[in-house]
């Protein structure tokens, strides 16, 4: 039905002509060849059941002004006017294979690449991510203005050389990133010589040459972080701050250690020195002096265009001092450290989570009205822990033949493990001090020192002394004995 009514159209759109004749493609049952000449050429498409188009090509003889361009339910009619115009004249869009292909190129293509991009983005994020602590200890590394050294040439050097060459002649920071890998990968561990809650410390050698390595606890990663960022900082090297050679991420035994690489001392920490041995006033005022040396090297802050902050320690106490082969002492463990510097008043706090040791706290820090945001007030907590430290040496000290077990400060009336609240309660409330025995007045050594402990122990932090006007009294100090010997 639907063919025969098509043909009754065609033959009633034939109806009129024009002046003007055309030739046309042809192509369908009326066609009696491929063209045909008319006054106008025309298609007609049909869109079958199937989607098929059934599509008629041909001229029109007659007026067709009212047939052309005509549609119906079923039909659609089309002219031209012009040679063969209706050779490659369509009405509906077909989309044909390579038109298709194209419109796939165009449309499926960027989606494709799109999603390769993002998974090659998401690749490499976790690669990163996997990296990110390397990446920040490359970050904390200041390699200032020294050349990188090659690898190959570490092993033909000693550790005094290399310390020479790039620690003491150059910055004053620590050795270039790449030689502190070098040499970590080098060292050999030989003993553990202690434990702590940061994890533990092992004596090892390099190149024949003995050295200390601190191991870090997983948990304690940011006290590694902060450690490794403050012994790089430039101009930090002094005698009495423990010589750092290297730090490093290792990988042993299937698990990450966090490895920190400084000078070895025999004697150990202070603490543990006490322990074993006792000492005479010279040693004791020696063991004081080169404390404070330390603490004043720390403090000050060094101005120029390679400067060095101001830095307060926050864990000053017996254990994180190593005391020397030649007696003196050198401070250890920067990872509480806070950093100052005058231009722009910046104030580094680091992000460690940790707290220090309760036991050498001052009041301040105990009942929490510490000023957080004052540089001033975290030297002055410092200075509280000195007393403490010069107190534990004046007990080892001995005086007309006569010297005291070694004891903590605060044994008397604290816990071995004290909490916070206990702390609080003996230091803020009751406002108690370590006891002073009368006989360290005999000597004219501990007596100052006596002085010294007591005004280091003030509630009121202002009030207390400056370290580097307690290097000055014990440099004093010094000098007056020595001069009294020269005499003798």
């Amino acid at each position: 039905m639907l063919q025969i009514s098509f043909w009754i159209l065609l033959l009633s759109i034939v109806t009129s002509a024009t002046d003007t004749i055309y030739n046309c493609t042809c192509h369908g049952h009326h066609c009696s060849g491929d063209t045909c000449t008319g006054n106008a050429c025309f298609v007609t498409e049909q869109m079958l059941e199937n989607n098929e188009v059934f599509r008629v090509r041909g001229c029109f003889d007659n007026h067709i002004t009212e047939q052309c361009n005509s549609k119906t339910s079923f039909l659609e009619a089309r002219c031209c006017y012009s040679n063969f115009c209706n050779a490659d004249m369509t009405i509906y869009t077909i989309i044909e294979e390579p038109a298709l292909t194209r419109l796939l190129l165009v449309t499926v293509l960027p989606v494709v690449l799109f999603l390769i991009l993002a998974i090659l983005f998401t690749f490499l994020f976790w690669k990163l991510r996997r990296k990110s602590r390397k990446k920040s200890l490359a970050r904390l590394i200041d390699f200032g203005n020294v050349d990188i050294v090659n690898a190959s040439t570490v092993g033909d050097s000693t550790l005094g050389d290399l310390l020479d060459d790039y620690c003491t002649t150059g910055s004053g920071s620590g050795l270039p990133f790449l030689v502190q890998r070098t040499v970590a990968r080098q060292v050999t561990l030989v003993e553990c010589v202690g434990k702590g809650r940061y994890g533990e410390v092992w004596g090892g050698t390099w190149q024949g040459e003995n050295v200390a390595v601190k191991i870090f606890s997983s948990r304690d990663e940011q006290s590694w972080f902060r450690e490794t960022e403050i012994y790089n900082t430039v101009l930090l090297r002094h005698e009495n701050i423990l010589g750092f050679i290297a730090s490093d991420m290792t990988s042993r035994n299937s698990s990450t250690q966090l490895w920190l690489i400084t000078h070895y001392h025999e004697n150990g920490s202070l603490y543990d020195y006490l322990q074993r041995n006792t000492v005479n006033p010279e040693d004791c005022l020696q063991l004081a002096a080169s404390i404070i040396c330390g603490l004043v090297h720390l403090h000050v802050e060094i101005f120029g265009t390679q400067g060095k902050p101001a830095i307060a320690h926050r864990d000053l106490k017996s254990r994180n001092i190593l005391v020397k082969s030649n007696k003196q002492c050198c401070i250890a463990d920067l990872g509480l450290a806070v950093m100052h510097s005058q231009n722009g008043d910046y104030l580094d706090i680091g992000n460690n989570p940790r707290v220090g040791t309760k036991r050498y706290m001052a009041p301040e820090v105990l009942d929490e009205t510490i000023r957080t945001d004052s540089f001033e007030s975290y030297k002055q907590t410092d200075v509280w822990a000195y007393g403490l430290v010069v107190w534990e040496i004046c007990r080892r000290t001995i005086i007309n033949g006569m010297v005291e077990d070694y004891k903590p400060p605060f044994f008397d009336v604290v816990p071995h493990d004290p909490s916070f609240e206990d702390m609080k309660k003996v230091v803020c409330i009751d406002q108690q001090r370590p006891n002073i025995p009368n006989t360290w007045c005999l000597d004219k050594v501990l007596s100052a020192l006596t002085k010294i402990m007591r005004e280091c122990w003030y509630q009121n932090p202002s009030a207390r002394l400056t370290a580097l006007r307690m290097k000055k009294t014990l440099n004093n100090l010094k000098n007056l004995l020595g001069q009294r010997k020269q005499e003798w």
